[in-house]
């Protein structure tokens, strides 16, 4: 079977990377969905790496943490929020490459939470409307998941 141009074009990229494999970053993020069906964004404040972009709540793991137990614990740090790791439901994830370390985020869903998220670490925050996802913009790894997000809501 002869490879498409497409496939000639992947197998050529992936040979031309070379170099030691970038270090694996995981990241659990979680999109917030209030009753009006809306989305919660969180923009990253200034001095911090891709400070101004928009971006669904989350962050690190913790050694030895799920992304579930992250995502409770994160929520709680940063939007002063409380929820379970039964609210969670997997949706999504992505993969992607910056320069200096390899992305691999997944995306959750969570309808279910006790308290008002409000911004403890001097993120500005807004529920945005799936059809307005778009109009935000946000660090390159969370895109490819905004269309996703828009037509599953």
């Amino acid at each position: 079977m002869e490879p498409s141009d497409q496939d000639s074009a992947c197998l050529a990229a992936a040979e031309t990377r070379g170099g030691a494999p970038a270090k694996i970053v995981l990241v659990a993020a979680v999109a917030l969905i209030d009753p009006d069906g809306r989305v919660l964004l969180a923009r990253r404040p200034a001095g911090k790496s891709m400070a101004g972009l928009w971006e669904f709540p989350g962050g690190k793991l913790h050694p030895g943490e799920t992304p579930e137990q992250a995502l409770v614990r994160e929520l709680k740090e940063e939007l002063d929020i409380d929820t379970s790791e039964s609210c969670l439901a997997p949706f999504a994830f992505a993969s992607h490459g910056y320069d200096d370390f390899h992305l691999l985020m997944p995306l959750f869903l969570c309808r279910v939470w006790k308290g008002t998220p409000r911004a403890l670490e001097g993120q500005e925050l807004a529920w945005v409307r799936p059809v307005r996802l778009r109009d935000y913009e946000m660090p390159p790894a969370d895109e490819p998941l905004v269309a996703l997000l828009r037509d599953f809501l």
